[in-house]
């Protein structure tokens, strides 16, 4: 499907961006790209990011004014920062609003922190620690119908998720090949106070249509990047293959999954890979993603993007074309 995009922000180097509706407004939670001097490998290190900015649209996300509220949070407020303040989303509850984000410790290993705020536009205050037994990246946070928040994280490579099995470090990285089962997401119940984990991290397996879970070398296995919005009572999981260049979705029945594979939601665009957010607004639908067009392709210098995504009459969503219109 062929659809007019939008870039959101030209003035600054923005990506990553998770999005929700609060107080009847659009908010935009982005990572914010900067231009380093690092060497681009699979680690990530091209990908400095230390501080994060909110973004806020007033009215229509392809028409809307777009707003800069400054810095939400910066590296140096945080107690235990190594470096590298990756990707984020926030949460609001009872009148709080709570980022998250992963961060690098002094160790070089990502955990997750939360910062809290009276405004969604922060600025946000960071907790003193890390939440216990976080790790990896790629944050996402759902609010569901029953009241509860859950968090889904995880990423290949740079992200290391493969440290770890059964939430335990292991002394040695395992990255799964071939046909073997690929590596999942993880999705955990936030505490009630929202700053910690209510319970063990369960993965969240993408399975194909005979309840299999994608191969290692499937190119549609998830990598990073993990969203989850409902539509017609479905958990409609979404998330970057990272290599093969895609965003994909899969949907299930509770937010635990599993989730069976569906289909390409966006095919690759300028740059490396994408990371994405989904959400209606006033009876539509939207995709929030980024590309590296404007910067020439470099890809740790991205820019935000929208554009109308569309559920036919089986709740599918319709593949859009990631360079239609560049």
């Amino acid at each position: 499907m062929k659809t007019e995009k939008r870039y959101l922000f030209p003035e600054d180097y923005m990506a990553d961006p998770s999005v929700h509706v609060f107080n009847g407004r659009i908010y935009i939670y982005p990572s914010h790209d900067i231009q380093a001097e690092n060497v681009e490998n699979d680690n990530g290190d091209q990908y400095v990011m230390r501080d994060m900015h909110v973004l806020s649209i007033d009215g229509d996300p392809m028409t809307g004014l777009v707003t800069d509220h400054g810095k939400a949070l910066d590296i140096d407020d945080i107690p235990w920062a190594g470096r590298q303040l990756w990707d984020c989303d926030c949460a609001e509850k009872d009148g709080k609003y709570y980022l998250y984000f992963p961060l690098k410790d002094r160790n070089d290993i990502f955990r997750m922190g939360v910062a809290v705020s009276d405004r969604p536009e922060g600025p946000f205050i960071p907790q003193p620690d890390p939440i216990r037994g976080s790790y990896s990246i790629d944050i996402c946070v759902l609010h569901d119908d029953d009241g509860e928040y859950y968090l889904y994280f995880g990423g290949l490579w740079g992200g290391q998720i493969q440290r770890y099995r059964d939430n335990k470090a292991l002394e040695s990285a395992i990255l799964p090949e071939g046909s073997e089962p690929s590596l999942p997401s993880r999705c955990v119940r936030l505490s009630k106070d929202m700053l910690q984990f209510d319970e063990e991290p369960r993965p969240v397996q993408v399975v194909d249509e005979n309840g299999l879970p994608l191969r290692a070398d499937d190119p549609h296995r998830f990598f990073e990047a993990s969203w989850v919005h409902k539509y017609n009572g479905k958990y409609y999981f979404s998330y970057s293959t990272g290599d093969s260049h895609l965003l994909c979705y899969a949907v299930g029945d509770n937010p635990y999954g599993p989730f069976v594979y569906q289909g390409v939601i966006l095919t690759p665009v300028v740059g490396w890979t994408t990371h994405h957010s989904i959400i209606e607004w006033k009876g539509k639908w939207y995709l929030f993603h980024h590309d590296a067009a404007p910067s020439g392709g470099r890809s740790w210098l991205r820019s935000l993007k929208v554009c109308e995504l569309v559920h036919d009459a089986d709740g599918k969503i319709q593949t859009i074309e990631g360079l239609d219109n560049e």
